[in-house]
């Protein structure tokens, strides 16, 4: 069994410190600098260290960078589109899809997979945990982070591949600050 040391006043400090600083960063507000490969694959495994029930591991999770990520977005507007009533569609909002992602240095599709094991409520919780773990990751490294959970998230089944099992929550944009 691994042994644990640490400083326990410091590390309650620290984990208190990310967890009250711990923000919905917009888009808007990111540079669109590439984030360093070894930060991107800790906030990615900090997720995998979220509590579920039978460790069914729910969360499937891939960062879509350059051309994946403009595709996504791509697919995102289209959707919008085809969706929306043409009395009901906005153009900025159409215009907006394409912009989060192109400032977006990484966007991460959240999706859930349903076990059968437990029940689908539980493994969306694990999913929402795993999230957090990445917040918090992007706190700890000074990034901006958001989840965006639009209706035309659902709808990206097909593009993602989902099996019948799976279920897209929505989209977790990762960005540089200033």
């Amino acid at each position: 069994m691994a042994e644990f040391k640490f400083n326990l006043n410091q590390d309650k400090m620290t984990l208190k410190n990310i967890i009250e600083s711990r923000r919905s960063i917009f888009p808007k507000d990111y540079t669109g600098k590439v984030i360093p490969v070894e930060i991107l694959d800790e906030v990615l495994n900090s997720a995998t260290f979220a509590p579920n029930h039978k460790r069914t591991k729910p969360w499937r999770f891939k960062a879509l960078l350059g051309e994946e990520k403009e595709k996504l977005g791509e697919e995102l507007q289209r959707l919008y589109k085809e969706s929306t009533a043409p009395a009901a569609f906005l153009h900025k909002k159409y215009e907006d899809i394409g912009f989060k992602i192109f400032r977006a240095s990484v966007v991460v599709p959240i999706v859930v997979e349903f076990s059968g094991l437990v029940p689908e409520w539980e493994e969306t919780a694990a999913v929402a945990m795993a999230v957090q773990n990445m917040y918090l990751t992007c706190t700890e490294h000074h990034l901006g982070c958001y989840w965006s959970s639009p209706p035309i998230s659902l709808m990206l089944s097909s593009y993602l591949n989902l099996t019948e099992n799976q279920r897209c929550l929505g989209v977790f944009y990762i960005g540089t600050l200033d």
